[in-house]
C-alpha cells in the first residue's frame, strides 16, 4: 500500500544522505492522527480493498505463527543459540535465580579482580572486552547485532533469550523473531552493570543499557538491572582509610580526618579505574551486598525512553545537536 500525505514545513530536516524520511519529529503526531482519521473512512468506501487488506494481514500472521512453531520443533541451531555458557562467565555456585547476580564488567583487569573479590555462591562475573556496538544505529541489521561476540555472550550467559514483545516495537525493528526475553528463565535476579567511574565507563554503561531496552526491555522494565557504584577516591590518614564517592564527599572526608590540624597530610588516591582496586577493595566499596551503592534502572515513561534512545544513540544527528543545544546549560559535570 502506498499512502500520499502532503505536509508543508518551515524548515524540513531529513534523516540521511538519502533524504527519504523526514525527521521533524513534531510532525509525526500530526500525520498520524490524521492517517487515523481518515484511513478508516476510506475503508468505509473501499470496502473490497478493505476487506483484502485485512485478509493479506491474517495470511501474515499465520506465516509468522507456523514458522516460529516449526523453529520450536526442529530445535534450529542459531547465531542466537549455543550449547553450554560462555567460556569467560565466572558463574555462581547457586542455581537458585532469586539470590543469584551477575556482574557485566568492563574488561579483563576489572573482572580478575571481581572474580577474586566476589562471593562466590551467589555473585557471578561475567568480563566484557571494549565498547559493545551501538545496536541503535543497527536496529536494520539484525545479522550484524547478532554476530556481535559480546552480545552473544550476553545472551548466552543471561539464558532468557533475547527479543522484545512484539507490541512493544516500532514495526518490529529492533526485534530478533527468534522469540522475544523472558524473565522466568533468567538466570539471575540481579544484572549489575559495573564500569570504571569516568566517561568512557560512563559509555560503555550506555551501550549496554540500549542493547537491554532494545533487545530485552523487559529485564528493565521488572526492576532487574542495576548500576554499580565504584568510588571515586580513597582517603588515607595512617591506617584510616575512607572512600568518597563524589568530589564533595571527598572534600568533606579529607576536612574530618585532618580534624584540628590543618596541616596534616591526607593521601588521595583517584581510581581512573576498577582495575586499580585489588579484590579487597572493590567488594567493600562496590559488591558487598551489606555495604554496596547500586542504582536501580527503572523506566516512568517508556515512549519518552524509546524516543530518547533515539535520539543520543542514533543515526539522526539534527535531532541529537538540537537536544544538545536546547539542554547545555543544565549541564553539571562536563568531562573535556
Amino acid at each position: 500500500m502506498t499512502g500520499v500525505v502532503s505536509v508543508r514545513v518551515k524548515e524540513p530536516q531529513f534523516e540521511g544522505q538519502t533524504k527519504t524520511k523526514l525527521g521533524n519529529t513534531e510532525m509525526k503526531s500530526k500525520v498520524q492522527v490524521l492517517i487515523n482519521e481518515e484511513f478508516p473512512k476510506w475503508l468505509s468506501k473501499n470496502t473490497k480493498e478493505g476487506r483484502a487488506i485485512v485478509e493479506r494481514c491474517a495470511v501474515a500472521a499465520k506465516a509468522r505463527m507456523s514458522a516460529k512453531k516449526a523453529r520450536e520443533l526442529t530445535k534450529r541451531k542459531s547465531i542466537l543459540e549455543t550449547s553450554g555458557l560462555p567460556g569467560k562467565l565466572a558463574d555462581c555456585q547457586s542455581r537458585d535465580p532469586s539470590e543469584c547476580e551477575i556482574y557485566l564488567v568492563e574488561g579483563d583487569s576489572a573482572g580478575g579482580s571481581a572474580k577474586t573479590g566476589r562471593d562466590r555462591r551467589i555473585q557471578a562475573i561475567l568480563p566484557l572486552r571494549g565498547k559493545i556496538l551501538n545496536v541503535e544505529r543497527q536496529r536494520r541489521n539484525l545479522v550484524k547485532v547478532f554476530q556481535n561476540n559480546e552480545i552473544q555472550t550476553m545472551i548466552r550467559a543471561l539464558g532468557a533469550g533475547v527479543g522484545n514483545p512484539p507490541e512493544d516495537e516500532d514495526e518490529n525493528e529492533g526485534s530478533s523473531d527468534e522469540g522475544t526475553f523472558d524473565t522466568s528463565k533468567l538466570r539471575y535476579s540481579k544484572i549489575i552493570i559495573m564500569t570504571d567511574a569516568d566517561i568512557d565507563g560512563a559509555h560503555i554503561r550506555t551501550l549496554m543499557l540500549t542493547f537491554l531496552w532494545r533487545f530485552m526491555k523487559p529485564a528493565i522494565t521488572e526492576g532487574h538491572v542495576y548500576i554499580a557504584q565504584p568510588p571515586l577516591y580513597q582517603l588515607s590518614k595512617g591506617r584510616v582509610s575512607k572512600y568518597a564517592y563524589s568530589d564533595e564527599e571527598r572534600d568533606m572526608i579529607v576536612e574530618q580526618l585532618k580534624g584540628d590540624n590543618p596541616n596534616t597530610k591526607i593521601g588521595v588516591q583517584r581510581y581512573k579505574g576498577l582495575g586499580e582496586m585489588n579484590p579487597e577493595q572493590l567488594w567493600n566499596t562496590t559488591m558487598n551486598p551489606e555495604s554496596r551503592t547500586m542504582l536501580k534502572v527503572t523506566v516512568q515513561d517508556a515512549k519518552e525512553s524509546d524516543r530518547m534512545f533515539e535520539i543520543l544513540m542514533g543515526e539522526d544527528v539534527p535531532d541529537r545537536r538540537s537536544f544538545i543545544e536546547t539542554h547545555a546549560k543544565e549541564v553539571t559535570n562536563l568531562d573535556i
